[in-house]
């Protein structure tokens, strides 16, 4: 029961990431079922499981809130289903001893990833309205879908990043998206993890208490998206993925890092994730301040230019004429 209930926090807190930030999900959830010693393509399958009703429940929440551009999220969906039954069905033919060493290497990579572009650069803005393309999504939702599956998260992590840095949709709008359109892959997933290791390798009370955990979170981050410093979110959460991940990765078969070299590294981490979301929270404030100047800056020109106006307007009623006056005058008078 302990457990079931701490899963449930899990799935609580990584849609409360994942509804932000659009990405973490099933990085953060398949992490920590692997920290307990969960089959990698287990604990794929239960995540991908539990996220067909979060995302369900997610991209709801997120059309219920105007973040959801129904063009992106066909674009991207449908040939990211097609990438992440292929990624499942890959990591369903693979031995444990290999898969969870590879599973770690690519959590690895994208939480670095999360970590590094929320620490140094926050959500990236560039110029809106340009469409976004088939020959751009195609392509992405392929290598987002695959990676999802193969690495138990992914989907957000690849695609959020893109569509952002493509400047082409609204943080929100792309938030949105990429939550809505996981749906489609988390079904996708399913299928070809129930088609390659079967059910029976599956905990499903582990997949409903992580479902119960994520409907609970999904309708509270889809309105969190335009309040919360995303910023720190994604340098908090980038740590715990690589911590946790570069452990599994240190006492594995491939590398079985003696303990001095581990807890050094560990310490190493530690110091740096600390660093950062220090930083993280100084630049955060450090905007806010600036946008509040740039706020105050405006208002008080506009404050400036009305009384401007009205002194104008108050010399002219003086002499025995208003602005109006002059404009509705004769042009050859």
């Amino acid at each position: 029961m302990q457990k079931l209930i701490l899963l449930a926090l899990v799935g609580l807190g990584a849609q409360l990431v994942d509804g932000s930030l659009g990405m973490a999900y099933g990085v953060t959830s398949t992490t920590l079922l692997l920290a307990v010693g969960t089959n990698p393509a287990a604990a794929s399958a239960t995540v991908h499981l539990a996220e067909i009703g979060t995302t369900l429940v997610s991209g709801l929440s997120h059309w219920r809130f105007g973040n959801v551009d129904w063009k992106v999220v066909l674009r991207i969906g449908v040939p990211g289903a097609i990438g992440a039954f292929a990624g499942a069905t890959f990591l369903s033919s693979i031995s444990t001893a290999t898969a969870a060493p590879l599973m770690a290497i690519i959590l690895l990579t994208l939480g670095l990833y999360v970590f590094l572009r929320f620490t140094f650069q926050g959500l990236p803005k560039g110029q809106l309205g340009k469409p976004l393309r088939k020959r751009f999504l195609t392509p992405l939702g392929l290598v987002g879908g695959f990676v999802d599956a193969t690495g138990g998260g992914g989907w957000g992590p690849v695609g959020t990043p893109a569509i952002l840095a493509s400047g082409r949709l609204e943080p929100r709008k792309t938030i949105g998206s990429i939550d809505t359109s996981e749906f489609l892959v988390a079904i996708a997933a399913s299928l070809g993890f129930l088609w390659g290791i079967g059910s029976e390798n599956i905990d499903y009370g582990w997949v409903l208490a992580l479902l119960i955990g994520g409907m609970i979170a999904a309708p509270l981050a889809a309105w969190l998206v335009r309040h919360i410093p995303p910023r720190v979110l994604g340098a908090a959460v980038g740590g715990v993925i690589i911590l946790t991940n570069t452990r599994s990765l240190l006492r594995s078969d491939w590398i079985d890092a003696p303990d001095a070299v581990r807890y050094v590294l560990y310490g190493v981490i530690y110091l740096a994730w600390a660093a950062a979301i220090a930083y993280s929270v100084a630049q955060y404030r450090k905007n806010a301040i600036e946008d509040q100047r740039i706020l105050a800056e405006a208002e008080a020109e506009a404050e400036a230019e009305a009384e401007a106006e009205a002194e104008a307007e108050a010399e002219a009623v003086a002499l025995g004429s208003t602005p109006d006056d002059k404009d509705k005058a004769p042009a050859n008078a």
